[in-house]
């Protein structure tokens, strides 16, 4: 009883704890709402400038590219340099460019900045990962995930209503604006409640010829997918790309096992096979989540004859039951542990996407919400819990590398499954064909992504705890 009583008092989440998280959940919330506000806003800013939406759709993945490629740099800076020390860089030129690309008088400057904001971003984020778990004893490792996610969530689903409300009332410049002062309250916070870095590891030597390779290869590859359903998959210059980015990565990997602990990706991460499990399997997942945001609205909108603020809403079912699994998640993952609850994440997103795919011209919006909330809670339950289950099985030091990596691997699934989507939709005979056909395909990764859960991510099942659980709920009634 006393050694009980002892864990819980170490367990309790102290005041500053508590506000800490707060502020790692605007943080979150600032980055993740960034890559949907404007989406609804591109008509309007294809206006101002007298641009073409070809040149406009930049200002969102030119964003989301930067933030994909740097992020695994961000995360190892931030376990060399310190956390709290690399989030208020990270903020600092986000609000900054925020600010310069809310005043952009050309359409160039404004992608400059949101380029520049994408660092920022990728600084900001494994920074908050590291801080969020080093803010909360081991045992509720979970609830990190489930705010951070959580978070995300939150910030990924009020992005297009926030966005088209700025839109439609002050102009789409404001969607800039408003990122400083809430910046800034995350800043505060920060500077207030999360203890000071420790002495940095500046001795390691920062790794260059990695970082260097690793970006050339995930940019090479994320443009070839970007570029490639609009000139054609055998083009040379997507062939070129390919290529390019099969060597970069290809040569980073040979080049990291030669420099040992100093590498961008250290041994010690690298042949770690819980951790190696969790990234293949976000790899698998991702493309599910990313194919949803996308063709989802599209249906809605040239389907369905949605505006763009009433696509935004339309996927409230999906996002708003994502941004509370999330929250739930940490608590679930603490209950059942990793295994089971990133595989029941899983078998969730492949039954929503079979769900979702029975898709066709006739369909009704009521038809689509049940398979988007059952998709939600797959979300919400598998990001969270895999990112806590990759991050626990490497050392306390790793925690923002770790995390960072697992977010590439998301953002590098999203991309290639987008790519693969997107070669399936435009050569159906029609739209509501075409995403019929993808959303099987996306359904038929995520059962393979299951299986690899369910074999190799987290562990044995820990039956100890299945038989306490069960114990504990027949002492309830």
């Amino acid at each position: 009883m006393a050694k009980d009583r002892l864990e819980r008092a170490e367990d309790r989440l102290e005041r500053d704890a508590i506000f800490g998280l707060i502020a790692m959940g605007i943080g979150v919330l600032v980055v993740a709402n960034d890559f949907t506000a404007l989406s609804v806003a591109l008509p309007a800013i294809e206006k101002t400038f007298n641009a073409d939406v070809t040149t406009v759709q930049w200002v969102i993945n030119g964003y989301a590219m930067v933030f994909g490629v740097l992020i695994v740099t961000g995360g190892r800076l931030a376990d060399m340099f310190g956390r709290r020390r690399i989030f208020f860089i990270g903020t600092v030129i986000f609000g900054i460019f925020s600010v310069i690309g809310g005043l952009a008088q050309n359409v160039w400057l404004l992608l400059v900045c949101r380029g520049i904001m994408g660092i920022g971003g990728a600084l900001m984020w494994p920074a908050i990962l590291g801080m969020t778990y080093g803010l909360l004893p081991k045992s509720k490792a979970g609830l990190a995930g489930g705010i951070i996610l959580g978070a995300a969530g939150i910030g990924n689903a009020m992005g297009p209503l926030l966005g088209g409300t700025l839109t439609d009332t002050v102009g789409w410049r404001w969607i800039f604006f408003v990122n400083l002062p809430v910046a800034a309250a995350a800043i505060a916070v920060v500077l207030l409640v999360v203890p000071r870095d420790a002495a940095s590891k500046v001795h390691e030597a920062i790794d260059y010829y990695g970082m260097a390779a690793l970006s050339v290869g995930l940019l090479a590859l994320l443009l070839a997918l970007d570029w490639g359903a609009d000139r054609g998959w055998t083009a040379p210059s997507i062939l070129g790309l390919f290529a390019l980015s099969a060597v970069a990565l290809v040569g980073f990997g040979f080049y990291e096992r030669r420099v040992g602990n100093v590498a961008l990706v250290p041994d010690d991460v690298m042949k770690n096979l819980d951790f190696a499990a969790a990234g293949i399997t976000t790899l698998m997942m991702s493309a599910i989540f990313f194919a949803a945001l996308l063709y989802l609205p599209q249906f809605m909108s040239k389907i369905l004859g949605f505006s763009a603020i009433g696509a935004g809403a339309g996927l409230l079912p999906m996002m708003g039951t994502f941004a509370v699994t999330s929250f739930v998640a940490g608590r679930l993952y603490a209950i059942m542990g990793p295994k089971l609850i990133v595989s029941l994440g899983a078998a969730l997103l492949a039954i929503g996407m079979f769900l979702l795919s029975d898709i066709h011209t006739k369909t009704t919006y009521d038809q689509l919400i049940f398979g988007m909330i059952v998709l939600g809670m797959g979300v919400g339950l598998f990001y969270s819990s895999i990112t806590t289950a990759a991050i626990t099985a490497l050392d306390d030091a790793r925690a923002s590398l770790g995390g960072a990596i697992v977010y590439m691997f998301q953002i590098a699934g999203g991309s290639i499954g987008l790519g693969l989507n997107t070669a399936i939709v435009v050569t159906a005979p029609s739209l509501a064909d075409g995403i019929h056909t993808a959303f099987l395909v996306d359904g038929a990764l995520a059962v393979c992504g299951f299986v690899v859960s369910l074999l190799f991510v987290g562990g044995p099942i820990d039956k100890a705890r299945l038989r306490s659980l069960r114990h504990h709920h027949r002492a309830h009634h």
